[in-house]
């Protein structure tokens, strides 16, 4: 079986790139077909190795690499009782790679037909979809919090990157769940004290120092949260939800301006407007304004060469 493979596999390799050279010799704007088969080929390659990282696949992957390699150097070194072995071991292989890992190939061809499979690939719908998910879970965590007067600071990333406030605290790089958010600003806990960044639909980090806002105009009544909040609206486009200990009152810092005790409703409309809404509507008309851009180019480029063609015959 191995033999096999590896011989179709070598007149597979020739034939193709007997076809290539062909092709390029005949029209050398082949070569951008070429490329985008070997880009294709390499993301391909990219999202597997990105789906069984992690786990139990990965190690049956290695496994069956080193017998190939194995079995290939047994056979140049014409060790032929250890090649027989690692042969018949290959041939029987396939067969019981499909009834142990039966239930991953299922899901598997599964998430063919799913947005799971879909949104590994980043598309923008995909990511306001999960963008919105976080901001429901984050409106649950500041929901629970408010219920029991547990102070807590959560800041969500825009288009501006705030690395440097990341860097300040503990990094986590963790799904957003209401449950671990709630968690983090349990009183007396290591990472209660600080604020919770979300960025790239991720908890980033926790126990991070805010800039503080020092406007004069600012309310002498609010604490240190509700400062730092506005602080990081101001010097950023992220959005602030800062639950009070003493109140346990929600409130949202955006654009350095504070709204003070929001219902659950009403923050989640202002996170959605905000950060989903606004954020990928304008990206999508920024998309399709290039794209159009970029048809114009081209059909002012296909007319001038008409002309050019016109011209020529014309002489």
């Amino acid at each position: 079986m191995v033999r096999s493979i590896s011989s179709n596999g070598t007149s597979l390799y020739s034939k193709n790139m007997l076809n290539m050279l062909k092709s390029v010799s005949e029209n050398p704007l082949n070569i951008v077909t070429i490329i985008l088969d070997v880009v294709i080929v390499l993301f391909l390659v990219y999202c597997f190795v990105k789906i069984v990282k992690g786990s139990r696949a990965l190690q049956l992957i290695k496994g069956i690499a080193f017998l190939i390699v194995a079995t290939w150097i047994s056979g140049l070194l014409n060790l032929y009782i250890l090649n027989s072995i690692l042969t018949g071991i290959m041939n029987w292989g396939v067969i019981a790679i499909i009834v142990i890992f039966q239930p991953e190939l299922r899901r598997a061809l599964e998430q063919l037909g799913t947005n799971k499979f879909i949104r590994f690939f980043g598309l923008d719908s995909d990511i306001a979809t999960k963008t919105k998910e976080d901001i429901y879970k984050v409106v649950i965590a500041a929901t629970e919090l408010a219920k029991s007067k547990i102070g807590a600071l959560i800041v969500l990333e825009r288009d501006i990157n705030i690395q440097d406030i990341i860097s300040t605290g503990v990094p986590m790089n963790s799904e957003v769940s209401p449950q671990l958010l709630v968690n983090i600003f349990v009183p007396k806990t290591p990472l209660h004290d600080g604020a919770v960044i979300i960025s790239n639909n991720k908890i980033a980090a926790a126990a991070c120092v805010l800039p503080l806002a020092d406007d004069p105009d600012i309310a002498k009544e609010l604490g240190t949260r509700h400062r730092a909040a506005i602080g990081i609206s101001k010097e950023s486009d992220s959005i602030a939800v800062v639950i009070s200990e003493e109140t346990g009152k929600i409130s949202v810092a955006k654009d350095g301006t504070l709204i003070a005790d929001v219902r659950e409703d009403v923050l989640k409309k202002i996170l959605i407007s905000n950060i989903v809404t606004k954020r990928f509507t304008e990206k999508d008309m920024e998309r399709k304004g290039k794209i159009s851009k970029l048809k114009q180019k081209l059909i002012k480029q296909n007319n001038k060469e008409k002309v050019e063609k016109i011209k020529e015959n014309d002489k």
